[in-house]
């Protein structure tokens, strides 16, 4: 088995991970993320993952490194991360109440050993409902979601603000679309599923 790397502190993406039983290691990339509002949104995020797992090539020189980001694009057209802040959360959760909003997550998959990689790009859609402030702010006092692209936890209350969530993978959503992933691991030989006969007991 290939030595697994997820090039990422992100708690949400090593839960995620775990779903497919694979071991793996976990370590902080090495690159500085940076938005570029001249960049479309799902270039943007292909390019932050592959250089996130690139960014680790020296440290694991013999690994399957993989790489992953995650941004949306608010009301006023530009391309939005993490809130970092309390009132940001707030600000953010105001501009997107009653109205639908796509997210656009990057995964790369980088083999250090032969330079091959593969990237791809997850969409995942949510309608929120009509929210008043005080409901905001209570959600983001309760939840303190200021480590999340869009000011919010779908695995966690954040379900309470939606009205409609539209995509191919809810995965995607929270930051590691697993079914793309799974592919891709297959692609450089992983599979999460033995294709072995069942021994009879």
């Amino acid at each position: 088995m290939r030595t697994i790397v997820l090039a990422s502190t992100s708690p949400y993406r090593l839960q995620l991970l775990r779903q497919l039983g694979l071991q793996f290691h976990v370590a902080a990339p090495l690159y500085q993320e940076e938005i570029d509002q001249e960049v479309a949104p799902e270039l943007l995020v292909k390019h932050l993952a592959h250089h996130k797992a690139k960014s680790l090539v020296e440290r694991y020189p013999d690994a399957l490194i993989i790489g992953a980001d995650q941004v949306f694009v608010g009301s006023r057209g530009k391309i939005l991360g993490k809130p970092g802040s309390f009132e940001r959360a707030v600000e953010q959760l105001k501009d997107m109440a009653g109205r639908s909003h796509t997210f656009y997550t990057g995964v790369s998959v980088l083999d250090s050993k032969s330079g091959k990689s593969l990237t791809e790009l997850a969409t995942y859609t949510v309608t929120l409902k009509a929210l008043s402030v005080g409901q905001i702010r209570d959600y983001v006092r309760r939840e303190s979601p200021l480590d999340c692209a869009g000011s919010f936890k779908i695995e966690g209350l954040g379900i309470a603000l939606m009205q409609r969530m539209e995509g191919e993978d809810y995965t995607a959503l929270i930051g590691l679309p697993l079914i793309k992933l799974n592919g891709m691991l297959e692609e450089f030989g992983v599979k999460t599923l033995s294709d072995e006969p069942e021994v009879a007991l």
